[in-house]
């Protein structure tokens, strides 16, 4: 892999062949596991100045209708996270010169704070092709990692390595994009601050902690007016009491559909009446017949839905383009022809880019020699990539099939995988949250989340704990279980998957990130994280994932606890910068009036373990019961909900997996949403007049 070093700059063409689409990562790690950065990409002219609003990239708009540019998301890596974007130079403008590629950090974090920041490239195969490694960000809000731009009809990448104090907001405004400052919006909030504040509070400025007025008087550029530019603010690092502050956008008019959010009215005449669907699933009688009506649904609206196909294939190293796609395609293989289970097509400016697609549903699992004959096929028709496609969940540094890569040959084939949580996830994302461009186009998406979710379809994602499951949780009982059994590392790999499957469903109903959370030393392997987990569990009995959902202030932790059989979701979340304890009690437990009765509150306490707990039910008619009788300064609060978790290793009703999946719903639904809302008011007192 080529090295770039800062202010340093390379031809991309030398690098290899396969150029026109590349993927960009920008990659960093922190002790914690909590560090997290947004990245943000902008197009630029020969002024150094966006075209308009449109040019700028970031968690508002990820996606160019050209399909020049791609967010991709976030994904986990080892101790930090990876940050993509898929970008396909031969559909840039012509009159763009510049690329620039750059993250921003919010609530007063800084890059330097993170370890092991790096930006890497890889072809439309996705082989890595170059790093470059930044050694000190320093204490900057936003960071310009590197830049494409164009030289005698090549792109080229420069490694800039320049901060910006002044954050997203001030980044993005340097480079000609307008800013809308929705300040009707922040005085509302600010206003509702100060009403929360009044409980025990008076005299006190909301702006100092919140990132209000004078929170964003650090974050300006010399000369600027105090208000020009609302700095990003995230509310992680929040205290309990303050609710969310709209982003910072560009101003964008582009109209897209999405589905209402109630249902119409039925028209039928009784519940037995059923809507008819597009595509039906009471005729699927086996697993061949689920097979190939599913790889034909979604390959159909992928070539019928430009936004949905290429959400989908731009990871893979796709360009954008007019996609065709096809079932049940007959290849010559020697004496006995080949029949993948679809093929994609994405034609641009005459050239094809093609994937063979290998599908699977319900538990069945994919077959090594299989996928091995279609990467032969792919090399030897110079095809681009293989699509594996099943309810099974890829893990880092841990592939679902072991394949053998001909190295003589000179065409390289990719080999990509996708679950069909992931799929019905970026379908969620589009219909309900970010829209695609007509009603036709939202209705079929519909009826594929529909089919997907049915069922009968055997679509559902990652449900069954594996073969290990039982023998593991029965040699945890019994004290029999030793360190080294290799069916623990099994349990933990199908641990993982789970956490993962969780986040994506999650992510697509809230429309936000939705990211597992992985705390590991700094430099270890994802083997090597699971070799210590196993070994956790084989002591402890329990096992451990973390979730980070954007917007929340705090990590959501879930903790099954195998010898009791139960399983506990918590969320610590800060204390408050101002008032005093007695006052942020009482806020807290206004806050959560409609949260379960059974919530676990329990005081964190400064040098100690826990401190004071109970449950809300109690700590409703007292709240400073929770308050450390010996005056110990108090660090926040965790709050936990625990239930019985499954007994059976799949997703049925009496499953471990759906326990997990019902735990995690249940806790966001009815603790986190109430931590982002204002407390509510108190009614005024009113005095009974005496009878009589």
């Amino acid at each position: 892999m080529y090295e770039l070093t800062k202010g340093a700059n390379v031809d991309l063409a030398a690098l290899g062949e396969s150029v026109e689409s590349v993927v960009v990562s920008l990659d960093w790690t922190s002790a914690t596991g909590e560090g997290d950065a947004d990245v943000s990409v902008l197009l630029l002219n020969t002024d150094g100045k966006v075209r308009g609003d449109d040019d700028f990239y970031f968690y508002n708009n990820p996606v160019a209708a050209d399909g020049s540019v791609q967010l991709l998301g976030k994904s986990p890596s080892g101790s930090g996270n990876k940050d993509r974007i898929s970008f396909d130079l031969s559909a840039v403008p012509a009159d763009v010169e510049r690329i620039v590629v750059a993250a921003s950090r919010y609530a007063g974090a800084r890059f330097g704070d993170l370890d092991d920041l790096q930006l890497t490239l890889a072809d439309g195969s996705g082989e890595g092709l170059l790093r470059y490694a930044i050694e000190d960000a320093g204490s900057v809000s936003a960071f310009i990692f590197g830049e494409l731009y164009r030289r005698g009809g090549t792109w080229k990448l420069r490694a800039v390595g320049q901060g910006y104090d002044t954050g997203l907001a001030g980044l993005a405004t340097d480079f000609g994009v307008d800013i809308d400052d929705d300040a009707a919006a922040e005085q509302e909030l600010e206003a509702t601050e100060r009403e929360d504040l009044d409980d025990g509070t008076t005299g006190t400025t909301p702006d100092a902690d919140t990132g209000g007025a004078a929170g964003r008087a650090t974050d300006r550029a010399p000369g600027e007016a105090l208000d020009a530019v609302p700095a990003p603010r995230r509310p992680e690092a929040a205290a309990v009491d303050a609710p969310l502050r709209p982003r910072p956008r560009p101003r964008t008019a582009k109209k897209k559909v999405t589905l209402p959010k109630a249902a119409k009215k039925t028209l039928a005449e009784n519940e037995s009446w059923k809507e008819a669907r597009l595509f039906p699933v009471s005729v699927l009688k086996s697993d061949r017949d689920r097979e190939t009506r599913a790889t034909s649904v979604l390959l159909s609206v992928m070539a019928q839905v430009p936004e949905f196909g290429r959400r989908l294939t731009a990871a893979f190293g796709a360009p954008a383009g007019r996609m065709e796609t096809f079932t049940e395609v007959v290849l010559p293989c020697g004496d006995s022809p080949r029949r993948p289970d679809g093929v994609v097509r994405v034609e641009r400016a005459g050239k094809l880019w093609t994937a063979l697609v290998e599908t699977k549903t319900n538990g069945n699992a994919l077959r090594a020699e299989q996928v091995q004959a279609y990467m032969d096929i792919a090399a030897r028709r110079g095809y681009e990539a293989v699509i594996t496609l099943s309810n099974d969940v890829a893990l880092e540094g841990s592939p679902l099939v072991d394949v053998r890569v001909d190295g003589r040959r000179k065409h390289r084939v990719a080999l990509w995988h996708l679950s069909w949580a992931e799929v019905a996830h970026q379908a969620q994302l589009l219909i309900r949250h970010e829209g695609v461009g007509n009603g036709a186009h939202a209705w079929l998406l519909q009826e594929l989340l529909h089919y997907l979710q049915h069922e009968n379809s055997g679509c559902h994602g990652f449900q069954n704990m594996g073969s290990a499951w039982v023998p593991v949780r029965n040699g945890i009982d019994d004290e029999t279980l030793c360190q080294g059994d290799p069916r623990t590392l099994e349990v933990v790999e199908s641990w993982e998957r789970l956490i993962r499957q969780v986040c994506l469903r999650l992510g697509g109903e809230l429309g936000q990130k939705v990211l597992p959370v992985h705390r590991s030393r700094r430099g270890t392997t994802a083997g090597a994280r699971r070799s210590m987990l196993a070994n956790q569990l084989c002591a402890e009995g329990r096992l451990q994932g973390e979730v980070r959902i954007e917007g929340t202030p705090g990590v959501l932790v879930i903790t099954a606890d195998l010898r009791t059989g139960k399983l506990r979701t918590a969320m610590d979340i800060p204390a408050p910068v101002q008032g005093s304890p007695l006052a942020w009690a009482k806020r807290l437990v206004r806050r959560l009036a409609e949260a379960p009765a059974d919530l676990h509150i329990e005081a964190l306490v400064e040098g100690e373990g826990g401190g004071p707990r109970g449950t809300l039910e109690r700590l409703r008619p007292e709240p400073a019961d929770i308050l450390p009788k010996n005056g110990a300064q108090i660090t926040g609060f965790k709050l936990s909900l625990f239930k019985n978790m499954g007994s059976s290793r799949g997703s049925a009703e009496s499953g471990f997996i759906r326990s997990v999946d019902d735990a995690v719903h249940r806790f966001y639904s009815t603790v986190v949403t109430h931590l982002d809302r204002p407390a509510p008011r108190r009614a005024p007192s009113t005095a009974l007049a005496p009878a009589g």
